[in-house]
């Protein structure tokens, strides 16, 4: 569902629909409160209702600063993940130019075939959260025969032939990280506390009685869109891939790979 939300609607759209809809939930909920109980307004339970927000709004700050700062790291190591994968096959050409035009030839034709699979067929796997290994499968057997077929003659051969067969390795070992973080995504558990410790901070602002209706109104607002906004920051860092916070495939078509998609 998350995932869906994500590539099917813009950040701003689910702000609006989150953030709106955690807002009219709150005013909604203490007006309904008000009405059903009047005295609420008197303030006399304010004392045991502020304790309880502050106790339970601590724990889950804590636990929402955890699970951000913990997405957000998650984020920018895909990030790295993408552009190290995409440097090394750009290290693989510039090495490749060293051998002969034939064999050459057969290595760039194997790396150009790899990053078209990457971008168009595996980068929208991963956005929908189905990532997997047989997408590039076959593009990645070829990069490796490619460089077998070849065999260096001559210290300057064997220097630059050494260094391709050294970044064509850590790309394979890029390509499975990658894949990796395309299906990591927020545990259950972590799920549950973030979501559901929302549902439990809103309707305990319900309880907190001021004799001014509006500024009741604009307190429970104000903690509501807080909270509707940060559910919108883990659910945009939660999916590396989707959303428009995601990952970029640029990596692939920059420097040395650009020559790829003319």
């Amino acid at each position: 569902m998350i995932l869906w939300l994500l590539n099917h609607l813009s950040t701003f759209v689910l702000g609006v629909l989150l953030v709106g809809g955690f807002v009219a939930l709150a005013i909604g909920g203490s007006l309904a409160a008000r009405r059903r109980f009047p005295h609420l307004a008197d303030g006399d339970h304010n004392e045991m209702v502020g304790v309880a927000l502050g106790m339970f709004g601590a724990i889950y700050g804590i636990i929402l600063a955890f699970v951000v700062v913990t997405l957000w790291t998650q984020l920018e190591n895909t990030q790295t993940i993408v552009a190290t994968e995409a440097t090394d096959l750009a290290l693989v050409v510039r090495s490749a130019e060293a051998f002969p035009p034939a064999e050459r030839a057969r290595v760039d034709r194997a790396v150009g075939e790899y990053v078209h699979a990457v971008v168009e067929i595996q980068w929208p796997l991963m956005r929908e959260g189905r990532p997997s290994y047989e997408a590039t499968a076959d593009q990645t057997h070829a990069l490796y025969t490619a460089l077998q077929a070849y065999e260096p003659s001559g210290p300057r051969s064997e220097t630059f032939y050494g260094e391709a067969v050294v970044r064509l390795n850590d790309v394979a070992a890029q390509r499975r990280a990658r894949v990796t973080m395309a299906e990591t995504s927020l545990p259950p558990l972590l799920q549950v506390l973030v979501y559901g410790g929302a549902l439990v901070i809103l309707p305990l602002t319900f309880l907190f009685g001021l004799r001014s209706l509006k500024m009741q109104l604009l307190f429970v607002s104000a903690v509501a869109g807080l909270i509707g906004f940060s559910l919108l920051l883990v659910m945009a860092l939660d999916r590396p891939f989707a959303g428009e916070l995601s990952v970029s495939p640029a990596p692939y078509k920059e420097a040395a790979l650009a020559q790829f998609w003319r």
